[in-house]
């Protein structure tokens, strides 16, 4: 018999959507991993820890023989593919999987602004917040430590909205964007099963991590989620464990198809995240310390972020890759549904 590798070690929380992106895409490539439910603040013990404290966190053999601590979803995934070759979750189309990567940034940068709104603006939400964060660190807590422990890390919590940008003049327009969002996504369930074709890509896996909380979890956006799509809702439970389907490569929409159902999705983009980036990369470049910019018709304010003006870049690089017919597609695809400024001066 051919021996099993063992399986990848990973520490991450259910409370996370980036653990729980992660987790469904192991199930989905059928990759064995095994997870250590915990966080930073009390990390499995002999374990390194990371350069920045992120969930989930993964524990990949070092060239020494031990572990090396490793975060950042998006260029793990890009290593699994290299390291496992079957149940690809990146298009085999070098334009596809560009559009690829943007939809699952915004996912990651944009919608994380969301689902941290939703959780600690309302308060139903930090009534359930609090002592769910608490419970899925340690469901054997005793009740009056809980209710504690859950009354502290709600309150450093809403301190911190200020940092993605939550405050009573945005709120509007980031619980827009979630409505807008559903809206887009239902289309393309319908039409498709998942946003690139009738299998998922790594953008769908960013997608389902957020909407575990925002579709689920949080009171007031999981309202709007029922009331907006039950098919987006449906789908939320589906992609959690996707280990059972037989994907091919001509479930991949080809590109000439894509291009018009996607322009809804690429749409959003533009409104709120394209703007976003944009004003942020201009922010650190020019050493403020706040972005001061209008999304969707409305003032936003929040502070600069040096890693979102990686993002810009990163997505700029990815497009840089891309061979010249193909940009020439990828400027038309993004301009048509206004997101032609993350290209721009390229």
């Amino acid at each position: 018999m051919t021996a099993q590798p063992p399986p990848i070690e990973l520490m991450g929380a259910a409370g996370s959507p980036y653990t729980r992106k992660m987790l469904a895409l192991l199930r989905y490539r059928r990759i064995p991993y095994a997870i250590h439910w915990a966080s930073h603040r009390n990390p499995p013990a002999g374990y390194p820890e990371p350069p920045v404290k992120l969930l989930p966190t993964f524990y990949f053999p070092s060239a020494g023989g031990g572990l090396q601590a490793v975060v950042d979803s998006t260029p793990i995934i890009r290593r699994l593919e290299k390291e496992h070759h079957d149940r690809s979750v990146l298009p085999g189309d070098p334009l596809v999987a560009f559009l690829n990567y943007l939809v699952e940034d915004y996912a990651d940068e944009w919608l994380t602004k969301c689902m941290f709104h939703f959780r600690w603006a309302h308060q139903a939400d930090i009534e359930n917040a609090g002592p769910m964060l608490i419970f899925w660190n340690d469901p054997t807590l005793p009740d009056n430590e809980a209710a504690a422990a859950a009354a502290l890390i709600s309150q450093r919590q809403i301190d911190r909205l200020y940092v993605v940008g939550s405050n009573p003049t945005t709120a509007e327009t980031i619980e827009t964007s979630y409505a807008r969002l559903l809206v887009a996504l239902d289309t393309l369930i319908q039409q498709n099963g998942y946003v690139f074709g009738a299998r998922p890509s790594s953008a769908d896996f960013a997608l389902y991590g957020q909407l575990t909380q925002l579709g689920v979890v949080e009171p007031t956006s999981a309202a709007i989620t029922a009331e907006t799509s039950r098919r987006v809702r449906g789908w939320i439970d589906r992609v959690e464990d996707l280990s059972g389907i037989v994907p091919t490569d001509a479930q991949w929409l080809p590109r000439d198809t894509l291009r018009e159902r996607i322009k809804p999705l690429l749409a959003e983009i533009g409104r709120v995240y394209a703007p976003f980036l944009l004003a942020n990369a201009q922010a650190v470049m020019s050493g403020a310390s706040d972005v001061e910019t209008e999304i969707a018709g409305r003032p936003w304010r929040q502070p600069s972020f040096p890693y979102q003006a990686k993002c810009l870049q990163w997505i700029r690089d990815e497009f840089i890759a891309l061979t010249p017919a193909d940009q020439l597609e990828a400027r038309e695809t993004l301009s048509s549904a206004g997101c032609g400024p993350l290209l721009s001066g390229l």
